[in-house]
């Protein structure tokens, strides 16, 4: 598996626990799935994989969505309000 190297945005939660608002990440990867387990051991993310949606370039998806070298990610928590 060849490595790539992607823009990860963080929003809510993930920010917090991640303690910055996005980064450039390095990873033998090719869906987000696989992006978000590898986040999720090295942040320490508390959310399971079936509760994030994310976005890749700008489009909304699923955790299935593949991932190429220079994509742009978006890691996004449940909504909750009123």
């Amino acid at each position: 598996m060849k490595e790539i190297q992607v823009d990860v945005q963080y929003f809510a939660i993930f920010r917090e626990q991640r303690g910055a608002s996005h980064e450039t990440v390095s990873a033998h990867v090719t869906n987000v799935k696989e992006l978000y387990n590898e986040l999720r051991v090295k942040h320490g993310f508390t959310l399971s994989p079936d509760m994030v949606r994310a976005g890749v370039n700008g489009k909304l998806g699923d955790l299935n969505q593949g991932l190429a070298d220079g994509d742009c990610v978006v890691l996004i928590p449940p909504v909750a309000g009123g």
